[in-house]
């Protein structure tokens, strides 16, 4: 046969052999991809897993309030005149009734002595009236003197005594006049930055004040809170006070735990929102007038429900569920019912029970009927402990199998550097 007619069947023929190899080659890659597929199947699904307890769970709303002093004041002078004396310190916390400034009182000492003199010469003067009054009623009796004489007489006592009554009242102002030059704080509070220095001349009601005191213990948080949650809150406020907490910005830290007070008369239509005023005791000063703080109001607590970590809770077609681990380690798809949730745990009102074991992360090969292994969270099987070195006369058996293998191994090698070289004669 020529090569012209054997050469197309030649190719021929490596053409089908190659497609048979390749056929073949894939067909065992399915075998082998097949075999593994089993074998992993075959392997339990490592998860993570928790159990599900019994708790008493908080009901929060969460907001961002504004704090605010309970009572600011600006202290203002009463009365015009020079500042002689300066009495607290920037910063200082004062109580009611101290002397935070003196003005020089020696104008209004003045003033309060000589009301004081008028009043005396007024209530000599009506003295000798009334002994005249009863000189001529005597006289007016006895047909001696005019029954005119000493009406008139009665009708000077009278307006000598309105005169004194009048002075009493001057005296009265110029005495309060003069306690007005000094300078008292109308509540506790911290002072703040001083307004005013000593030597100063200050007017009646001046508009700048002498200081600024700012009750912080205790202190008052605004806040607000969306309408919708407005009939939660307030009948829970009906049954009693209600706590609310200070958050610091990590969202855990409690800074400090105060009560509801007030909620606003009306709402705020503008923002659909309505406002609310808590009252802090603020004992460590953490809380400042005007400093924006995270707020928790504990509006409801459930009592002994069943709780399981936010991570199990699952969600698909058919809504919330979880998957339950059974006694032979397999899963099972569970529909649950969840009532209230936050980022760490959620209160299931149906579909699961206390101490069932839950699972938390690891989804990925999980169906309803799939084994698993629960691991620990650094990867180790749960409560698989370390395996210890062994102790008993079997290890130190094997100890010295080992010594004595290491020592025959040495003694072999000394007797193989020790002994002579092989002859290079034929």
């Amino acid at each position: 046969m020529s090569s012209r007619r054997l050469l197309p069947i030649i190719v021929g023929a490596l053409v089908v052999a190659a497609v048979g190899g390749y056929v073949v080659y894939g067909q065992q890659q399915q075998e082998q991809k097949t075999k593994r597929a089993r074998g992993a199947q075959d392997q339990p699904a490592p998860v993570l897993a928790a159990r599900a307890t019994i708790a008493d769970v908080p009901i929060y709303l969460d907001t961002v309030g504004n704090t605010k002093a309970l009572n600011t004041v600006t202290v203002r002078a009463q009365v015009g005149g020079q500042i002689v004396r300066v009495g607290f310190k920037e910063g200082q916390d004062v109580t009611r009734g101290f002397v935070l400034a003196e003005i020089d009182p020696r104008t209004y000492q003045a003033q309060y002595d000589q009301a004081v003199a008028k009043k005396a010469q007024d209530e000599a003067t009506l003295a000798n009236a009334r002994l005249d009054v009863e000189r001529y009623t005597r006289l007016a009796a006895s047909n001696s003197g005019s029954k005119q004489q000493a009406d008139t007489q009665k009708a000077l006592v009278a307006q000598l005594e309105a005169q004194v009554q009048g002075d009493q009242a001057a005296i009265d102002n110029t005495k309060t006049m003069l306690s007005y030059t000094k300078i008292l704080a109308p509540i506790d509070g911290r002072t703040g930055l001083r307004l005013i220095d000593e030597g100063n001349l200050v007017q009646a009601n001046d508009a700048n004040g002498i200081v600024v005191i700012t009750q912080v213990r205790p202190i008052s948080v605004l806040f607000n809170l969306p309408q919708q949650q407005f009939p939660q809150v307030n009948a829970a406020f009906a049954k009693g006070p209600l706590e609310v907490d200070a958050v610091a910005a990590d969202g855990k830290t409690q800074i400090d735990r105060g009560a509801l007070q007030v909620i606003d008369n009306q709402m705020d239509q503008t923002t659909g929102t309505v406002r609310m005023k808590a009252e802090f005791p603020n004992a460590n000063l953490q809380l400042w007038p005007g400093q924006f703080v995270n707020i928790r109001l504990l509006v409801d607590t459930l009592r002994q429900v069943v709780v399981v970590p936010t991570a199990a809770v699952q969600r698909g077609p058919q809504g919330t569920f979880v998957y339950v681990i059974g006694d032979d380690s397999k899963v099972a798809v569970r529909p649950i019912t969840v009532t209230q949730q936050d980022d760490t745990r959620a209160v299931v009102s149906d579909g699961a029970k206390a101490q069932e074991q839950v699972v938390t992360s690891g989804f990925t090969r999980l169906s309803n009927g799939t084994r698993v292994a629960v691991q620990q969270a650094n990867g180790q099987p749960q409560d698989a402990a370390p395996a210890a070195t062994p102790q008993g006369p079997e290890a130190a058996q094997g100890r010295r199998k080992r010594e004595g293998g290491e020592g025959e191994g040495k003694e072999r090698r000394r007797r193989s550097e020790n002994a002579p070289a092989p002859s290079t004669k034929q």
